[in-house]
């Protein structure tokens, strides 16, 4: 059963008059308190001096007229299209749409061999993408890993090759600079069969983290935000306030700030080119108050990363957010209720593009193969949930019940064989429903030990072609691929 872009929005936590409440709080925000920069933008602030902002160059501070946040916000697409390699993976990112993929950028994986923590590498990219790429329920690919095995200067455009040679969904991944992000550009152009062709089907996308919690605008995540806008490459937006630690300890007032830093990156983008192909990026969570750490697996990161959409859908932008964080540092039972819980309420919220919802544990810090057979579980399930239940009259099935009559059996009937593999989500093998005797003839296997059996049967795959051979010469040639 492969569902994707199935309609969310059962789920409002805010009402809509709290969500009104929210974008005037947040509009207040911008157009009193503002925001503040890093140097090195100087033709950013001009740029929204030029269109009605008022800065203190003294204080680095821009503050910006409600009227000039409301014409640009208009101006962005209601819908973005995120496509794949194969138009089966097109992304339809709009209203309450929703899609569910990897994200973030572990720096351990727990070996699937030894069963002990390490530090990832390239080809733990690479094997991530391949699992990734034969797991239907998770629809996109954002890199989930730092390939800690490569010096800094090869990093942008090997991890992007890494990805779009071992999966055709489509690949997302936040660059180093200006510089790597137009490598990234000039490796997919050659790949798509020009820049143009690029442009029309972009299968690649980038992420700036353009704001600095509370309300601070970030030089390098600026400036590739910007040079993404002008090539019509699309961009998520993310800014990531921890409540308690980089915004206030509230929900609402997490959101209210996370909402004025978005419509402030969305101004800016929309100023650098008009229509701009651009994801609301806003991912709230919570800091540990005992550690000062980040917390991700919390419910109330649910909570709040559902009323993201409803504030991304308020505007009219299509939106970025997360969910499937766990503070676990295993695939536990803890990471099962963590991710389980957050990843249906995003999704129910009705959120467009939800990162993080497969493989990550330890708050973004590992990644487990087994995990992400998991959560490609679990996001099947999510996606059941919003795929509702079916009342036509074939589905109602009177016919049937008369026919089989007071006291009879419907095992056996036509109607029963012909629903039987589409009415219910049968999973991908690692939910066990059999008898215990069964289970114990069969291993006693628990959850963990089944997913590690079906990520490296998959993994014994024959291995993709994804590049052809000729292409891939001339990449190889032009950039230091390491893969």
């Amino acid at each position: 059963m492969y569902l994707m872009g199935l309609q969310g929005g059962q789920y409002s936590p805010l009402s809509e008059d709290q969500v009104k409440t929210l974008h005037e709080a947040s509009l207040q925000i911008l157009e009193k308190t503002g925001i503040t920069y890093e140097l090195g933008i100087e033709d950013t602030v001009q740029m929204l001096e030029n269109n009605g902002a008022v800065i203190d160059r003294d204080r680095k501070n821009i503050t910006f007229p409600r009227k000039m946040i409301i014409e640009q916000v208009a101006k962005a697409p209601e819908e973005v299209i995120l496509y794949g390699q194969d138009p089966k993976n097109d992304l339809h990112l709009t209203q309450s749409r929703v899609h569910m993929g990897t994200g973030g950028a572990a720096i351990k994986i727990i070996d699937s061999e030894t069963g002990r923590i390490r530090p990832t590498t390239l080809k733990d990219l690479y094997d991530v993408s391949r699992l990734v790429d034969q797991l239907d329920n998770i629809h996109f690919l954002v890199k989930p890993c730092i390939a800690t095995d490569i010096d800094v200067e090869n990093y942008n455009v090997n991890w992007f090759y890494t990805c779009l040679s071992a999966t055709s969904k489509h690949v997302m991944s936040g660059v180093n600079d200006i510089k790597g992000l137009n490598d990234v550009i000039e490796m997919a152009s050659m790949i798509a069969g020009g820049l143009d062709k690029l442009q029309e089907r972009p299968f690649i996308s980038t992420i700036a983290c353009f704001a600095i919690s509370p309300l601070k605008l970030c030089t390098q995540s600026t400036l590739i935000m910007q040079e993404a806008n002008r090539n019509h490459i699309p961009v998520a937006l993310s800014s990531a306030p921890m409540a308690g630690s980089t915004s206030p300890l509230t929900m609402a007032g997490t959101l209210t700030q996370l909402h004025a830093e978005q419509l402030a990156g969305i101004t800016i983008c929309q100023l650098t080119k008009a229509g701009a192909p651009i994801l609301y990026g806003g991912i709230p969570g919570m800091a540990n108050l005992k550690t000062m750490g980040y917390s991700g697996g919390a419910v109330e990161c649910g909570m709040m990363n559902a009323a993201i959409h409803q504030l991304s859908n308020h505007i009219k932008v299509p939106n970025y957010n997360s969910s499937g964080l766990s503070d676990s540092k295993l695939p536990d039972a803890q990471a099962g209720y963590e991710k389980a819980l957050t990843s249906l309420l995003a999704s129910m919220g009705g959120s467009n593009y939800i990162h993080h919802s497969a493989g990550m544990l330890e708050s973004m810090l590992t990644i487990a193969h087994e995990q992400f057979v998991i959560d490609d579980e679990i996001i099947g399930n999510c996606c059941k949930v919003l795929k509702g239940i079916d009342c036509d009259a074939e589905h109602l099935a009177l016919d049937v019940i008369d026919s089989v009559g007071p006291g009879g059996n419907f095992m056996t009937t036509p109607h029963t064989m012909t629903h039987m593999r589409e009415e219910y989500y049968n999973g991908n093998g690692v939910t066990d429903r059999k008898s215990r005797e069964k289970w114990e003839q069969e291993g006693s296997l628990d959850t963990r030990q089944r997913a590690l059996a079906i990520a490296k049967k998959l993994l014994a795959n024959p291995k993709p072609a994804y590049i052809p051979e000729e292409i891939d010469k001339a990449i190889r040639k032009k950039f230091n691929i390491l893969l």
